[in-house]
């Protein structure tokens, strides 16, 4: 496949970025390198995004030993992971189905996306590639590994956030975003920056920044032709996470956004998940290049 579509392309040029956005494109291969192989042997979490059966764009995680996701030849990685009952991706991904994944190492601020056209085999899924590359350390907040201890599961369903779940995405410092193209093709991504840029307008509507990137602008280029979305933001100590579904508005006036960054996102949700997982993780040490939050 092309490395960027139309909604990309125009980003890239209204940023005034194309220019990067071409050269750093060349790294976007359908092919795995032996040090991405590695490097997600060695991880114990891995973000999917993609769309359920009514369309809905969802992130979610799955988790597992290091070792559950390898790559099992230049094109094609398995996932030894299967989703809960109640995770708005199991049904669509008990199909053939379009997926982006992120593979995140707090521990070394390191990450890797990759997307491509996954199938449910026994035990998880197998992920076929269409476009594997690697980010930049940039607003990852460093932190260690406390704790794995496999539970079952808790989830918890609504509408409108409360004041507890209004609290947590005020205090993140991570989120995950999952969008697609008009075509369906998906990706996930990580979104990072000190504690409050993720900003709860009310209790359906949220607002974040978009800091300085790879300039090939992925999840902007695809917002700006499929509004569709969903967000996953981790409570890392306690292994809590929030899974929302919605819409997305880029906001592209200055006074609608923060200091540091090229545009805003508005997001209006539909659909909220609380779940509770294995992985604890240690306090954050934030990345020195997140910009200051008024």
């Amino acid at each position: 496949m092309a490395p960027f579509h139309s909604g990309e392309l125009a980003v890239q040029q209204r940023m005034g970025q194309a220019h990067i956005a071409e050269r750093v494109g060349r790294m976007i291969a359908v092919e795995i390198p032996a040090v991405a192989a590695d490097f997600l042997a060695a991880q114990p979490m891995v973000v999917l995004g993609a769309a359920d059966t009514a369309g809905q764009l969802w992130a979610s995680q799955l988790v597992g030993p290091p070792g559950f996701v390898r790559v099992y030849d230049d094109e094609t990685v398995t996932v030894a992971a299967e989703f809960e009952p109640e995770d708005p991706l199991r049904e669509a991904l008990g199909r053939p189905n379009r997926i982006g994944m992120i593979a995140l190492q707090p521990q070394r601020r390191r990450r890797m996306r990759l997307n491509g056209r996954a199938e449910p085999m026994t035990g998880g899924l197998r992920i076929a590639t269409d476009q594997v590359y690697s980010n930049c350390p940039k607003y990852i907040s460093r932190r260690q590994i406390e704790s794995y201890a496999p539970q079952a599961a808790r989830w918890r369903h609504g509408t409108e956030l409360d004041a507890a779940q209004q609290a947590a995405i005020a205090a993140a410092d991570t989120f995950f975003i999952a969008s697609a193209d008009i075509d369906g093709n998906a990706d996930a991504s990580h979104r990072g920056g000190n504690p409050g840029f993720l900003q709860v307008l009310s209790p359906t509507r949220l607002r974040w920044p978009d800091y300085q990137g790879n300039s090939m602008f992925m999840t902007l280029g695809n917002l700006a032709v499929n509004p569709r979305c969903g967000l996953l933001i981790p409570d890392w100590t306690t292994g809590s996470a929030l899974q929302l579904t919605g819409t997305a508005e880029l906001n592209w006036e200055s006074g609608t956004f923060a200091a540091g960054s090229q545009c805003s996102i508005d997001f209006t949700l539909t659909e909220i998940i609380e779940s509770r997982g294995p992985l604890r993780w240690g306090p954050a040490e934030l990345s020195p290049v997140n910009p200051a939050v008024e």
